[in-house]
């Protein structure tokens, strides 16, 4: 009998001992929150993606939220943004009572089309949220003459996307909007927890600091606030990890792209399968993760669980989610975004982060290509 191969993670943050070294020492400084650490983190992050500011929060979700509040889109308003995202996209205007309006995705970059976006525009529009899907950036400079063209204002989701290149060579959260980060444990750099949201200058980053914290302005006292705020804030602990992260971003994501490069070569030879598209420069996505779309007719959660009966971990990401029972009560139906669905219904995950080696990557390709072949 063979030897049963131990189990690949699915994902794995790469966590070292100038993490672990920071993290202790601000256990014992007694200064867990709002501390010097936090700034720190903030100026680190601000300087390495080449910004004027960033501002820490506690999560990707509480970043989109705030973003949101801060553009002023309010109850009764519309933005537009793609079904095939994580369901945070969505869910952070519907906090505020915003009305989000899908439009169908681009088949090669899985991103929102610019021109179904545009045809979604009504005149109750006052937004854009293009999200940078698997670390593929969105066509921001399109979306920024729609917006202008408009009078919209656009919220970059790149929670995604940190470290990508855009089509004008611009590091992906730079280009003068709103944009967001997030540090969740299988991200290109993982703080466990947490999120980080690029203002668009002085005084939006000003009210974002005071509604992360409850509402408190910065020059007022320890109980004195002067607007609605939320406990969006981030932990000097959780800083401190992203202090060490940031300080080897650039290897981790070196080490991503290397991993994303032995899938491309091993699975190429795989009949039928759809493999992520090559880089169209000065673009490139960042490596969040290694999905694969399956061919027409294979039934994804047979071939999810043969690969799980070989300690291979596979998910069917990501779902259409404007046909969750929350969004789908909007008047949304199955058929509306054929293309955004079809992705959906063919997509899949494989194990991905820096620790996989050739090995790993050869298990993987071959129990695939056995899966698809037994479920042809």
């Amino acid at each position: 009998m063979a030897e049963q191969l131990p189990p690949l993670d699915l994902a794995r943050p790469e966590i070292g001992p100038e993490e672990e070294r920071l993290v202790v020492e601000v256990l014992r400084s007694g200064r867990l929150s709002l501390g010097p650490v936090l700034e720190k983190f903030e100026r680190d992050f601000a300087a390495w993606l080449g910004v004027d500011d960033a501002v820490a929060v506690s999560s990707g979700t509480a970043a989109l939220h705030l973003g949101v509040r801060s553009l002023g889109w309010k109850c009764g308003d519309e933005v537009v943004l793609s079904p095939f995202t994580f369901v945070a996209s969505a869910n952070c205007l519907l906090y505020e009572g915003v009305r989000p309006v899908f439009a169908d995705i681009d088949p090669e970059s899985l991103n929102l089309d610019p021109d179904s976006a545009e045809a979604a525009i009504t005149d109750s529009t006052v937004g854009l949220l293009p999200v940078d899907i698997f670390g593929q950036p969105a066509d921001l400079p399109t979306f920024e003459k729609i917006a202008a063209s408009r009078g919209l204002s656009i919220l970059e989701d790149s929670c995604q996307a940190l470290g990508a290149i855009d089509s004008e060579g611009l590091k992906v959260g730079t280009r003068g909007n709103a944009a967001t980060f997030a540090f969740y444990a299988n991200k290109q750099m993982a703080t466990g927890e947490g999120g980080m949201i690029i203002p668009t200058g002085p005084d939006m980053a000003q009210v974002l600091r005071s509604e992360r914290n409850q509402g408190r302005a910065i020059d007022m006292d320890w109980l004195d606030h002067d607007r609605l705020g939320f406990n969006y804030r981030m932990s000097d602990v959780t800083a401190a990890i992203g202090v060490a992260q940031v300080s080897r971003l650039d290897e981790l994501l070196a080490g991503r792209a290397e991993v994303a490069c032995m899938y491309l070569g091993r699975l190429a030879g795989i009949p039928g399968l759809e493999l992520p598209g090559p880089d169209q420069a000065p673009a490139r996505r960042s490596w969040f993760v290694f999905p694969v779309r399956l061919p027409e007719g294979i039934d994804r959660d047979g071939v999810i669980r043969r690969l799980g009966e070989q300690g291979i971990p596979a998910k069917a990401y990501l779902p259409s989610i404007h046909l969750f029972p929350h969004l789908a009560e909007l008047g949304y139906r199955e058929g509306q975004f054929p293309v955004a669905e079809s992705v959906a219904a063919r997509s899949l995950a494989l194990p991905f982060h820096a620790g996989l080696d050739e090995g790993d990557i050869d298990r993987v390709a071959t129990a695939l290509a056995e899966s698809l072949a037994a479920g042809a």
